[in-house]
């Protein structure tokens, strides 16, 4: 995991036979803006000589912040450092907690009916539509009226079959809960802290210190169904990650992060724009929690390196301010 606090973009052009190539490159560090000047002049050049070569290169590099990032570090405005654990503020405006080493775990509950569903109640509609219009009733018109007719009810119906089958099972809270207690049953050793959000769980091994990379966190992020793009985030970064404070339109605040789209670093002239909204920001997010924490499972084990983390993440998170709204 690499947060830098100093970014900059340096540019290489090369013009042969009348065409000119242009290449652009970030460089980081956490040391000096002139640092960074001078890695992405490097990396720029090697890209250049690169492209010359015959290898297929972007000219420029996207400007990504977290879930999109892919090899490079978390670009992102860094708030305050911890020893290896880093709070930066997202491309939306949260705070959130980056950490090398406690794993950490997002568990949404689903809102729509899965595809596989949705896709076989449309399959079995349209096979009833073609029965019926096309060979019973014999007119192909009828046949693609009833289709039309399949294309409109699947969503329902799915919607219908899925909040059925989520009762039977005693709904979403209860089906992640008792994943994660199968999990646990299988490995005794492990303890896990279980939060809860606004769209479902958090959970915070606190056994043991883990690498994002390791089988056994992709073990776990498979049992309990954690979320997939933050499991992707995972493997991008090399990193874990915990939101801190409340998502803006959970808290009334509509418009986005200025200036568009929020990723850092932002040009000096933009600045007290980005400012001015994280101050509308931070006044309403002082009265919310990003999530509560419920009960702690397992071994009852927290590793030493673990129980710092656990602290910064829940006063931050303001997890036991039970009183306050969660968002």
């Amino acid at each position: 995991m690499i947060v830098p606090d100093y970014w900059a973009e340096a540019r290489q052009q090369h013009r042969a036979a009348g065409k000119q190539i242009t290449i652009r490159r970030w460089g980081w560090s956490s040391s000096s803006e002139d640092d960074a000047r001078a890695m992405a002049e490097a990396r720029a050049a090697e890209a250049l000589q690169r492209l010359l070569g015959g290898e297929k290169l972007t000219r420029r590099e996207p400007k990504a912040a977290y879930n999109g990032a892919f090899g490079v570090p978390i670009r992102e405005e860094v708030l305050s450092r911890h020893g290896e654990e880093v709070v930066t503020r997202n491309s939306y405006g949260a705070h959130c907690l980056n950490t090398p080493r406690a794993l950490f775990a997002d568990v949404d509950f689903a809102s729509t009916p899965r595809a596989g569903l949705r896709f076989a109640v449309f399959g079995l509609l349209a096979l009833l539509a073609v029965v019926i219009g096309g060979f019973h009733l014999r007119s192909w018109g009828i046949a693609g009226g009833l289709l039309l007719l399949a294309l409109l009810l699947t969503g329902p119906l799915a919607g219908g079959m899925d909040r059925l089958n989520l009762l039977r099972k005693g709904g979403h809270e209860r089906i992640a809960r008792q994943r994660l207690m199968d999990f646990l049953a299988r490995h005794p050793a492990w303890n896990v802290r279980l939060y809860r959000t606004p769209g479902g769980f958090r959970l915070l091994a606190t056994h043991q210190a883990f690498e994002a990379s390791a089988p056994e966190v992709q073990q776990f992020f498979a049992a309990i169904g954690a979320d997939p793009v933050y499991v992707r985030m995972c493997s991008n970064q090399q990193c874990f990650r915990a939101r801190l404070t409340a998502k803006p339109w959970r808290i009334g605040i509509s418009d986005h992060m200025r200036p568009r789209p929020g990723i850092w670093p932002v040009p000096p002239d933009r600045l007290g724009v980005r400012q001015q909204w994280v101050a509308a920001y931070e006044r309403a997010a002082a009265s919310h929690s990003a999530c509560h924490f419920v009960e702690s499972l397992g071994s009852g084990k927290v590793d030493p390196e673990i129980s710092a983390v656990v602290a910064l993440h829940d006063r931050e998170a303001r997890a036991h301010e039970f009183a306050l709204a969660v968002a």
